[in-house]
């Protein structure tokens, strides 16, 4: 039983920095091109419709490699497949 209850906790410890890590990294990310496509879109205004498309684009695919790691998260919390393994290991 001990064992179970690490298990939980360990995997509740590392799912929660996943997400906490995942969110913080996609944030700065989105906030360093941001900033760039700012400075860009100051310096050559005529370049702002090809700037936007590649933003909104890169946006994407930020928020995609977050999203992925939520569901992976949810995978581990609803449905844990290292507890499926405890018992083979344990006894």
């Amino acid at each position: 039983m001990e064992a179970i209850a690490m298990v939980q906790s360990y995997t509740a410890i590392g799912l929660g920095l996943m997400v906490g890590l995942g969110a913080l990294g996609a944030c700065i990310g989105i906030g360093i091109m941001c900033s760039s496509f700012l400075e860009g879109a100051a310096r050559q205004p005529e370049m702002i419709p090809e700037l936007q498309g590649k933003v909104f684009l890169l946006l994407g695919l930020i928020d995609a490699s977050f999203i992925i790691a939520v569901g992976i998260v949810m995978m581990f919390a609803f449905s844990n497949p290292l507890l499926g393994v405890l018992p083979k290991v344990v006894g």
